[in-house]
């Protein structure tokens, strides 16, 4: 089985580009602001965790893995 490893950091990252997608698109769908504050305010949000997402995925897919054996109980 092949492993990747991940650091504290990295998973604060993945996990500030989750929040910036979210918060996009509750921007997006929520009627609190001017349609227009909203609409810029969500597509800026959404467009940052989409961008963030895809940088996070090529860094992971670039990583090398490492083999573990897999250990047989009987």
């Amino acid at each position: 089985m092949k492993t990747k490893t991940i650091t504290i950091p990295d998973m604060a990252f993945i996990a500030g580009t989750r929040v910036a997608l979210g918060a996009g698109i509750a921007l997006l769908l929520s009627g609190k602001f001017n349609t227009d504050q909203r609409k810029g305010a969500g597509w800026v949000l959404f467009g940052i965790g989409v961008l963030s997402s895809m940088l996070i995925l090529m860094d992971l897919v670039r990583r090398p893995s490492v083999e573990k054996p897999l250990a047989l109980v009987s």
